[in-house]
């Protein structure tokens, strides 16, 4: 069997489980006697599980500052937060929430040191100065399961706006040192977060399994990831289902494999177009992905079959097809089922569309002109403008 040459960029230690949250504070413990706790509003600090925390932070003799992060964070975020903490003696830093949460406490960790501005790091707005560290060690605890932050060297930032950006400061040494993925987290999630979250999750795998990037051990994880995600996100979503409790399980290992894979080979179109969305407009992520996947799907299958049939990719979509249940299907009618699933997904979860956070015809070729950097970089062809025009005006 001949494998082609690939690489493996940095990874977290992961610590994967139920009930692995209590080994949080021993984990800190092994960093520094000061941490600096990034949290959400209320999504973890109205659990017991914050409780026990702190009293476990108590017995080990640490000490520890606080601050809470409620959406998406900003530039400004950032450095008010490295600006407030950076005289404190913080020694390692912990992320415990979101994708937001997550992303902010990546940036600040790696700031509170050096002390300037992300501004001088972030890619495509700022200064273009070359991050040089040092970082402090940041601890990844997701209390959701889509993005992926948990395993990932990037922090992305936003500022929302008719000039809004969302750009990622990324480095190696932004890596938490040690992921803490517990499913039972996921307990205290909306049904409605659990959908979207969800939907990033698997937009990421599928993404990252038919990228120009993907090679051996991404292909692995993704379909292992897509697996669990296909056994796992029903029973999550639906209240009450008597495997409620498996089904987290199989959607926070599905976003951990997604943040690994993208991190490895990058994304598609709907991350690219998500980009402009997300800073133009007050879409949460993961209702970009749920509400693009289906026809972003349908729109790269049909450009592939009609100037690039012989893609891999094409093989790729039909493999996800099947795995899905088209399961005797021959590769075009695997392709056609998978579209149908996911628009079939996107009804029963009862995604919103465009228009509903006041996206409009007029707004699409500002949103395709800014949807061509990063992670359009690595959808299975380039599209063009009129095709992805098109995708938006299917779903406003």
């Amino acid at each position: 069997m001949s494998i082609a040459a690939f690489s493996v960029a940095r990874l977290p230690e992961i610590r994967f489980g139920a009930g692995r949250i209590r080994e949080t504070a021993e984990v800190l413990a092994q960093f520094g006697r000061k941490a600096l706790i990034v949290t959400g509003g209320r999504s973890f600090v109205s659990t017991p599980q914050w409780a026990a925390l702190q009293e476990a932070l108590s017995a080990a003799g640490m000490e520890w500052e606080t601050m809470q992060v409620t959406q998406e964070p900003s530039p400004e975020l950032v450095d008010a937060a490295v600006a407030r903490f950076r005289s404190a003696g913080i020694e390692v830093v912990a992320g415990i929430g979101g994708g937001s949460v997550l992303d902010a406490a990546k940036a600040i960790a790696g700031l509170l040191v050096p002390g300037n501005s992300v501004m001088d790091h972030l890619e495509g707005v700022g200064r273009g100065v070359p991050y040089a560290g040092p970082a402090l060690p940041f601890i990844s605890v997701p209390t959701t399961a889509g993005t992926g932050s948990e395993a990932t060297k990037n922090a992305v930032l936003s500022v929302q706006g008719s000039d809004g950006f969302k750009k990622s400061f990324r480095h190696d040494a932004l890596v938490a040192r040690v992921a803490i993925v517990d499913p039972e987290l996921l307990a205290s999630c909306p049904k409605d977060l659990i959908a979207a979250n969800g939907m990033d999750a698997f937009t990421q795998l599928l993404e990252s399994y038919v990228s120009t990037n993907a090679n051996p051990f991404t292909d692995a994880l993704a379909l292992a990831g897509l697996k669990a995600f296909r056994d796992g996100f029903w029973e999550a979503w639906e209240e009450g289902h008597p495997r409620q409790q498996h089904g987290y399980a199989g959607v926070a290992y599905a976003s951990l494999m997604s943040g690994i894979t993208l991190a490895q080979a990058g994304l598609g179109s709907v991350h690219g177009l998500a980009s402009p969305l997300g800073a133009f407009f007050p879409i949460p992520h993961g209702v970009v992905c749920g509400t693009l996947v289906a026809e972003a799907t349908a729109v790269n299958i049909h450009a592939l079959r009609e100037r690039v049939p012989q893609a891999v990719a094409l093989k790729k979509y039909a493999d996800v097809g099947r795995l899905l249940g088209a399961s005797d299907a021959a590769d075009d009618a695997a392709c056609d089922a998978l579209v149908e699933r996911l628009h079939a997904w996107t009804e029963r979860l009862r995604l919103p569309r465009l228009q509903a956070f006041g996206v409009t015809a007029a707004d699409i070729d500002r949103i395709v002109q800014g949807s061509r950097g990063g992670s359009m970089r690595t959808n299975p062809l380039v599209l063009e403008d009129a095709e992805l025009a098109g995708l938006l005006r299917a779903q406003l």
